[in-house]
């Protein structure tokens, strides 16, 4: 594509943003961004760090260790998937189980990791041709991407497709354990302070509750088709 865009999609936890993402990536090779992953990766470094103690952070500790915090992305042309890397260490798997997920909007709140993830990832998305999936993209990060969506989807069945992945990653995890977390999650993003959850006034919304990932997927690309096209 000559033309070059940047697309936002929010929306809330376990709600398939990056598998929209990752199909937006494919059909019009734009780079994908997964700036949950970004989150998740500080997350790890976290609890690896023992920074984490039930349900609070020694902020004061982490923010003298954010300067020497690097993550990335890189591709992985075996797989054909990009792979978060987290001081130059592969992270992917680490940073996708439960106890990454139960504190990750924790570290999501602090301001400081806020301010050093939003700058990064406005500076990715400087030259265009950047999906990127997240919180607040469409509101913060992107406030002029070409195109936002704000996906949802009922909690029951997020909570359903998340602990499936789970359980098929090899965890053994309850379902109520899961929609529990993705509950205090969804309160966390939206009630936080700085750069809540929430849809940008010109984003559009989608509501997977009840649709398949083809027909969802086709009325996504019928939208950025016409964009390339004007």
């Amino acid at each position: 594509m000559s033309k070059k865009i940047n697309i936002a999609i929010d929306g809330h936890s376990s709600c398939g943003k990056s598998t929209i993402a990752k199909a937006i990536s494919k059909r019009y090779k734009m780079r994908y961004i997964d700036t949950g992953a970004m989150y998740r990766a500080i997350c790890l470094f976290s609890l690896q760090k023992n920074l984490i103690s039930k349900d609070k952070i020694d902020e004061r500790l982490l923010e003298a260790y954010l300067p020497d915090i690097f993550v990335e992305f890189k591709y992985n042309s075996e797989k054909k998937i990009s792979e978060t890397y987290l001081n130059d260490k592969n992270v992917e798997s680490l940073i996708r189980t439960l106890d990454v997920s139960k504190s990750v909007s924790l570290i999501a709140k602090i301001p400081v990791v806020r301010q050093k993830l939003v700058l990064l990832q406005q500076q990715i998305g400087k030259n265009k041709n950047i999906v990127m999936d997240g919180r607040d993209i469409g509101t913060k990060v992107f406030p002029d991407a070409e195109l936002k969506f704000f996906v949802t989807a009922k909690p029951e069945i997020r909570a359903n497709r998340r602990w499936k992945e789970l359980r098929q990653s090899g965890e053994n995890v309850s379902y109520e354990e899961v929609l529990s977390n993705l509950k205090m999650r969804d309160d966390n993003d939206i009630n936080r302070r700085m750069n809540p959850l929430k849809m940008a006034t010109d984003a559009i919304k989608i509501d997977n509750s009840n649709i398949s990932v083809e027909n969802q997927n086709d009325f996504i690309f019928s939208l950025i088709d016409k964009i390339f096209k004007t």
